[in-house]
């Protein structure tokens, strides 16, 4: 029979990690790990901006534009028919939602970059060469040449029901980088 001996090391009084109703949750690794996840989903939620993931003859095609459709874009088989689905796509009037006395509209966006390296962007909202309304766009790779996301944006921001817009995406140095027209009705 063999015989087993047991040291114990003694490190002296132990406190808690946490005091009160926290220590009983989780301990502190997975903790970290999950304030970590929340973080990371609170950025992207904020942001609401996504890359893109287009070949490089689809972004040609568009360079410059900003593509407002009602969903992510579709693809085809081809590019020369992704090209055609997304010109089938594209909307020119963006019919909103009345919410009591306000109209609001949410609209999914595909910027196609004339040139990368902005850190932040503002989508404006212009009509008769005065800027109507504008919306902040950050938390996306500035090496980026396609971003992609969904906007929310209502009367009480600027805009008015049945008016036509130029609408522009510009860095913070003024360069637009992306642009179209749209109706909102």
């Amino acid at each position: 029979m063999s015989s087993r001996r047991t040291i114990s090391i003694r490190r002296g009084p132990s406190r808690p990690l946490f005091r009160g109703k926290a220590a009983k949750f989780t301990p502190p690794r997975v903790a970290s790990r999950g304030l970590s996840i929340a973080v990371l989903v609170a950025a992207v939620a904020w942001g609401g901006v996504a890359a893109a993931d287009m070949s490089r003859s689809v972004i040609a095609a568009f360079k410059g534009d900003l593509v407002v459709t009602k969903s992510e874009l579709p693809e085809g088989k081809t590019d020369k028919e992704t090209i055609s689905r997304i010109k089938a796509e594209r909307l020119k009037e963006l019919t909103g939602e009345a919410r009591g006395d306000v109209t609001s509209w949410l609209f999914h966006y595909t910027a196609f970059l004339a040139k990368t390296g902005a850190s932040e962007l503002t989508m404006e909202f212009w009509i008769d060469k005065k800027l109507a309304a504008n919306k902040r766009i950050n938390g996306f790779d500035p090496k980026l040449p396609v971003l992609s996301g969904d906007l929310p944006i209502d009367e009480d921001e600027g805009l008015t029901k049945g008016k036509a817009y130029t609408v522009k995406l510009v860095t913070e140095k003024n360069a637009v980088v992306a642009q179209t027209s749209l109706v909102m009705k």
